[in-house]
């Protein structure tokens, strides 16, 4: 089933944001997923299977980096961003 998912992590307590904006990132391209950056957050549409698996992976990554604060919105009806 193909499924959409808003992901926005927030860096807590860290010098700086950039590298686990890039990490979490990273884990979804990894999945061969395409992603859609935002000012506040990253947007997918792929196979579940392989968001969710990107998903715990992204925070995995995050989680090792510093202490962060991961969201995710996730749908099987909104449409693929131009």
């Amino acid at each position: 089933m193909a499924v959409s998912a808003q992901i926005a992590v927030y860096p807590l307590r860290q010098e700086r944001l950039t590298p686990t904006i890039v990490a979490v990132q990273d884990a979804l391209r990894d999945r061969g997923l395409t992603i859609h950056s935002g000012p506040m957050s990253t947007y997918v549409v792929g196979d579940d299977q392989a968001v969710f698996a990107s998903i715990q992976d992204a925070f995995a990554r995050a989680s090792s980096i510093g202490h962060v604060v991961l969201t995710v919105t996730l749908s099987n009806a909104c449409p693929i961003p131009d």
